[in-house]
């Protein structure tokens, strides 16, 4: 294989930080079940799941495998089972996803994020458009909200 194309599906294989983000609804679902457990077999998965979302055996043992092959879980065999164990914890998953949504929706400004948390449209639009904010004085603006708020 000519090294241009090694390179090529080196950089397009998935990462754990950017399967992460891609995750389906049910896919989020078993990983939120996964994290308190620590590892767990598709039965143990499905059985916590039941309670929230009823799904067969053979539906979570999909969406198991496709975690597996994303690289966002990792699997061995034990038995004649997998168990399966998280490759991020959730406080991981939940900083490079807030970390994704203040890049893509909030131009990469903490301090638009704050004042979106804070009801301050105009604030929010402000700080978006001067994105070169550290976000520094992201707390001075939720303070001063805050201030407002109460007046």
């Amino acid at each position: 294989m000519p090294k241009f194309m090694t390179e090529l599906n080196t950089q397009i294989s998935p990462s754990p930080r950017r399967a992460l983000l891609d995750l389906a609804p049910l896919e989020l679902d078993c990983m939120n079940t996964l994290w308190p457990m620590g590892q767990g077999t598709v039965r143990e998965i499905r059985d916590n799941l039941a309670a929230r979302r009823p799904r067969a055996y053979t539906t979570i043992m999909t969406i198991m495998d496709r975690l597996a092959r994303k690289g966002v879980v990792e699997r061995r065999k034990v038995g004649r089972a997998y168990m399966y164990s998280p490759n991020l914890s959730a406080e991981e998953a939940r900083t490079q996803a807030l970390g994704h949504v203040i890049e893509n929706f909030f131009g990469g400004s903490k301090e638009a994020l704050f004042a979106h948390l804070n009801g301050d449209a105009p604030r929010a639009r402000a700080a978006t458009a001067a994105a070169g904010s550290d976000g520094d004085d992201a707390e001075a603006l939720v303070t001063a909200k805050r201030r407002d708020d109460s007046r």
